[in-house]
């Protein structure tokens, strides 16, 4: 009983109270016992049992602590285990068409929290990414919570074939590598085939030279409820490329199903020979389905489309075609009206107004040559600024310049205007060919009023001592009559020129206080230079033209006109002031800045001498010539 007792409180003392214990048990038995055997078989008893103790007990230790880890690690892994993302990859469908695209659907299920968008890469290598999404939901059922998270990646193959979907890293997760099946474009077997949304595309001609318009056509099908679409803008390099006019809009019937077509045209132009690429165009939009009501808040399904890319050859310029400009066009004219027919007088000093005009079928407005005159002969070509236009209204471009021109005569006789032409390509034949306007030649008269001064009638005197004139019958001086009256009415419809003339020289208004031509003819020098200099000072350039011709006439009368008081002075900037004020008269110039013509003529006049050469060195003031 004692021995039971000591046992089960031996049990439940700690470590060190059992070796006190044993080592006490041990000293009584050596106490009764008086043995020495038995006291050293106590006290190694006691050691041992202490040792074996604490070795249990140390072990014990080492696996609670063990165990509670594998506890407190559990309970942290839980909490994940019941959150775990299921990542699968998708597609749309399994085969298509070049030139369509297709979505790849990621679909993340469980904890998404914190999903990121994916690396899209690898992609890269045989689809272009043409955009992506992402839409979330989250369903509860039951008490449980379940969400799921989709990102779609907008996918178009570049080229045909068997591709491979590669494996992506979505939410920690690889998703499992797809297959895809490409085959050629088709636009008739995607009508045929049902598509809600197909695009065509057609590039007019396949072969051109460089600087000739191509026409690019881009047709899209619609089928059913399309929002939010977008249209992509053709990037063609080594290209000039312009949208002609606004979107088409029409029906058509493709594999026995009605679409909606939107058509738009490009104008393009190769900068360069070789052959040049236009890319695929993409479409992109939203799809609604009218039996969702999702569809009712903007949610639908991203369609997609593209048109195939298109090849050109472009050639070079001919290596004969030489230095004149290179004008590719499909048709092209050059005319020029305005030129006075042969029953129409004109005089010298009298302008001739001319309009020419270039219109080309295939280029711009700009592509084309500046407009001019070639020079003539006896008189002098103002030019008006020229006016360009570039009319989008078809498929092909239409170029037009127009330009006014004012030809002054300088002198009586024969005038004449060389013939002008212009060479350009036709790119419908692929010959060159050669636009011209004829020669034209025309009768110059003397200035009106050089007429008056050598037409004087005098009457002839009769002498005093000759016999009186006989008695004429009746009936003679009846049949004289009429041409009395003849000669009467023709002096007096001369006169009537002379007085319309003089009415015409002076219609044109006044604003300085300048002397009168007729007047100006009896003046000094000296009083026709104060004219001129007042004149100089005001911005009418009639009135100072007239004024400075009035006074050059004054010293030097065999000058007629403001072309031989040019050729007469030595002075260029006297010159150069003259030819302005012709520019600003007949051609409606704006005034050169810098230019004084007071101070210009204040010295007078700066004659050259007679034995002088009219030869300054210096080229045409407008040498027009068109190529």
């Amino acid at each position: 009983m004692d021995v039971s007792v000591r046992s089960s409180m031996i049990a439940k003392k700690s470590p060190g109270a059992i070796f006190d214990i044993a080592s006490a048990m041990a000293q009584g038995a050596i106490a009764r016992n008086g043995d020495r055997k038995v006291k050293w078989a106590a006290i190694h008893g006691g050691l041992f049992l202490r040792s074996s103790m604490s070795a249990k007990i140390t072990r014990a230790a080492i696996l609670g602590r063990t165990l509670q880890g594998f506890i407190l690690l559990l309970c942290l892994l839980l909490p994940m285990l019941a959150h775990a993302t299921d990542v699968r990859a998708t597609l749309d469908r399994s085969s298509m068409q070049m030139g369509e695209t297709v979505t790849l659907n990621l679909r993340v299920a469980g904890d998404i929290g914190n999903v990121a968008m994916p690396d899209l890469g690898p992609l890269a290598q045989d689809f272009d990414i043409l955009g992506n999404s992402q839409s979330s939901s989250i369903n509860i059922v039951n008490g449980q919570r379940s969400a799921e998270l989709v990102i779609g990646v907008v996918l178009r193959p570049k080229h045909a074939g068997t591709l491979t979907i590669p494996a992506l890293a979505v939410a920690g997760s690889q998703t499992a590598p797809l297959q895809l099946q490409v085959d050629p474009g088709n636009p008739a077997t995607a009508a045929a085939t049902d598509k809600n949304v197909f695009m065509e595309a057609e590039v007019e001609p396949k072969q051109a030279w460089v600087g000739q318009q191509l026409s690019y056509v881009v047709r899209l099908y619609v089928s059913g409820n399309i929002t939010n679409g977008t249209l992509d803008t053709p990037q063609v390099s080594g290209m000039q490329l312009n949208q002609v006019g606004g979107d088409l809009r029409y029906d058509k019937v493709r594999g026995g199903r009605e679409y909606r077509v939107i058509e738009r045209r490009y104008a393009l132009v190769p900068q360069h020979a070789g052959t040049l690429t236009i890319p695929a165009l993409d479409f992109r939009g939203m799809a609604l389905d009218p039996g969702d009501p999702d569809s009712f808040f903007g949610a639908g399904t991203q369609v997609g489309a593209s048109a195939p890319a298109q090849t050109v050859q472009v050639q070079a310029v001919p290596a004969n075609w030489g230095q004149s400009a290179w004008l590719p066009a499909r048709a092209l004219s050059l005319t020029l009206t305005g030129w006075p027919d042969a029953g129409t007088p004109v005089h010298v000093g009298q302008p001739i107004n001319l309009n020419m005009t270039l219109s080309a079928t295939g280029l711009p407005a700009d592509a084309l040559p500046q407009l001019s005159l070639p020079a003539m002969q006896g008189a002098t070509v103002y030019p008006d600024q020229p006016k360009t236009a570039t009319a989008e209204d078809d498929a092909w471009l239409q170029g037009s310049s127009e330009r006014h021109f004012a030809v002054v005569p300088e002198q009586a006789g024969t005038l004449t205007m060389p013939a002008t032409t212009l060479r350009w390509f036709d790119v419908t034949s692929g010959q060159a060919q050669t636009a011209e306007i004829p020669a034209h030649s025309i009768t110059v008269l003397p200035a009106a009023g050089a007429v008056a001064a050598s037409s004087t009638v005098a009457a002839t005197p009769v002498p005093a001592g000759a016999a009186p004139v006989a008695a004429t019958p009746a009936g003679a001086m009846v049949q004289g009559m009429p041409w009395r009256w003849i000669a009467l009415a023709s002096l007096l419809l001369w006169l009537l020129t002379v007085l319309g003339w003089w009415l015409w020289r002076r219609r044109t208004p006044r604003r300085s206080p300048v002397i009168a031509a007729d007047a100006a003819a009896n003046d000094s020098p000296r009083r026709l230079k104060q004219a001129f200099l007042a004149a100089a000072r005001g911005s009418d350039a009639a009135v100072q033209l007239h004024s400075l011709l009035a006074w050059a006439q004054a010293e030097r009368p065999t000058i007629r006109n403001a072309g031989e008081l040019e050729a007469a002075l030595a002075d260029a900037t006297q010159r150069q002031c003259i030819a302005e004020l012709q520019r600003r008269r007949y051609g409606n110039a704006e005034p050169v800045a810098g230019l004084d013509l007071a101070e210009a003529f204040k010295l007078g006049f700066a004659w050259r001498n007679a034995d002088r050469v009219d030869d300054d060195g210096l080229p045409p003031l407008y040498p027009f010539k068109l190529k």
